[in-house]
């Protein structure tokens, strides 16, 4: 069974940088679409950013130029560095692995995601 584990959350001034770890045991994730996530208490689970098994990436269009996705294949761990952040930005944060190996079409598309991590919260303060 696939655990996904985030980590790196906080409180941080409007402006700041954090960065987000998840790290998956069970399975190795290299060849499968990954993404990030975040939702806040009355509000949808919206997408963050998505990266397939090639390392090819999409965002959320509240987040380009200003978040970015990564991985490291050989550490099993995904990675979303947020910069410039924004009140607005303030969420619980998940981590979360497609089940179909290889499959990243709609990779924003949060019903697609079949494994989830617990979450870590991002408080960004004005």
């Amino acid at each position: 069974q696939v655990q996904l584990v985030e980590s790196g959350g906080g409180s941080v001034q409007a402006g700041g940088s954090l960065r987000l770890s998840c790290a998956a045991s069970g399975l190795p994730y290299g060849s499968y679409c990954m993404g990030w996530f975040r939702q806040t208490p009355g509000r949808r689970r919206e997408a963050v950013a998505a990266i397939d098994g090639g390392g090819s990436t999409s965002y959320g269009d509240s987040v380009k130029g200003r978040f970015t996705i990564s991985k490291d294949n050989a550490k099993n761990t995904l990675y979303l560095q947020m910069n410039s952040l924004k009140p607005e930005d303030t969420a619980m944060y998940y981590c979360a692995r497609r089940t179909l190996e290889g499959w990243c079409r709609f990779p924003l598309s949060v019903t697609t995601y079949n494994d989830w991590g617990q979450g870590t919260q991002v408080t960004v303060s004005s």
